[in-house]
């Protein structure tokens, strides 16, 4: 298979979990502590592949100060990103129970926002799967685990909002269907345009997805965790990061 077609399979297999958790959050009832569970665990394993994955071998590659800069301009932009689509109704977005009405989201707008809110997630992360392909690396199967295990309880709650709403199959499915069409074509995009990019450049950009991730587990996934179970979370994040880690060294 040709690095560029690996670089666009890479991004579409991080984001088809989307619709997996959009398929069992729209057909089968999941218990909120089954999702903070998986929330949790996905946590654990972003952390340990943005540090394993992303920071260390950025550093590696082009140095302190693009490392740094760009791990905080990602996190400055996912915050002030989220705090934007918040503000128009994507709140719920990584929410186990959803949009519900009364919780100061418009319903009728939620389904616009939630899918930027999902491409302000989904798309630096796509980069950066064609941009480990660039990097010679083939697939990174502790980034594709984390970036998919992560997907799933965002499909899965916002779906459950969506369907709260009103919203039906083929509007939700059509969301989703077009939020992995979106990410794949960033991780092509991300081979194609960043793959030649010097050292520099190439470390500057995966920190901003690394940056955008902390910020998003830290405001979304591991809050969220918590409130719905507060004794078990810390066990499966740390399960989550071990796994990540052990995939990592054994890579």
């Amino acid at each position: 298979m040709s690095d560029w077609l690996l670089a666009g399979v890479s991004g579409l297999i991080g984001a088809s979990t989307l619709l997996l958790g959009a398929a069992i959050a729209y057909f089968v009832h999941v218990p909120r502590s089954v999702v903070a569970g998986v929330m949790a665990f996905g946590a654990g394993v972003l952390i340990s592949a943005l540090a394993y994955e992303l920071v260390e071998e950025a550093n590696d590659v082009g140095g302190l100060l693009p490392t740094v800069t760009g791990f905080l301009a990602g996190a400055v932009l996912f915050v002030v990103a989220d705090w934007l689509v918040s503000r128009r109704g994507g709140r719920g977005r990584k929410n186990a129970g959803g949009t519900r009405a009364g919780d100061g989201n418009d319903s009728g707008g939620s389904g616009s926002a939630i899918a930027v809110g999902a491409l302000i997630d989904g798309i630096p992360e796509s980069i950066v799967l064609g941009l480990s392909v660039a990097g010679g690396g083939g697939l990174s199967v502790p980034i594709i685990a984390a970036i998919a295990i992560s997907n799933i309880p965002e499909g899965l709650s916002s779906t459950a909002g969506m369907k709260a709403d009103g919203r039906r199959a083929g509007y939700v499915f059509g969301v989703w269907g077009g939020i992995a069409g979106a990410s794949t074509l960033a991780a092509l995009l991300g081979y194609l345009f960043f793959g030649g990019a010097g050292a520099n450049t190439v470390a500057f950009v995966t920190t901003i997805a690394a940056g955008g991730i902390l910020a998003m587990l830290s405001n979304t996934m591991i809050p969220e965790a918590f409130q719905r179970d507060k004794v078990l979370t810390g066990l499966f994040a740390t399960a989550g990061f071990l796994t990540a880690f052990t995939l990592h060294e054994l890579g």
